[in-house]
């Protein structure tokens, strides 16, 4: 039986920011696997965002996750790095420091 899964501190922060911005949020951190926390639609383009504390870190299945997806996928850990994703001033990226 799988435990449940652990929401960062910051996230329901970021999820009303980006709901405020007028995105839609999807909550996915129950899936597991390494899947990415949230869905995010907004101005129809959807990104997947892994949300970290700034002193976070990817867990191995995280890391495996990111690495094996083939589309969108970034790992963000404030309100502004979520909403510069989306308006384009930011790429994704990993913590391990490669682009998504």
């Amino acid at each position: 039986m799988r435990r449940a899964a652990r929401v960062d501190a910051n996230q329901s922060e970021i999820v009303r920011a980006l709901r405020r911005a007028g995105a839609s949020v999807q909550h996915l951190h129950d899936v597991g696997k390494g899947c990415p926390d949230l869905l995010v639609g907004w101005r129809g383009r959807n990104f997947l965002l892994e949300v970290k504390t700034p002193t976070g870190s990817l867990t191995q299945d995280q890391d495996d996750w990111m690495q094996g997806w083939q589309g969108q996928a970034a790992v963000v850990c404030s309100v502004s790095e979520a909403l510069a994703l989306l308006q384009g001033r930011r790429r994704g990226f990993n913590l391990k420091g490669g682009v998504a």
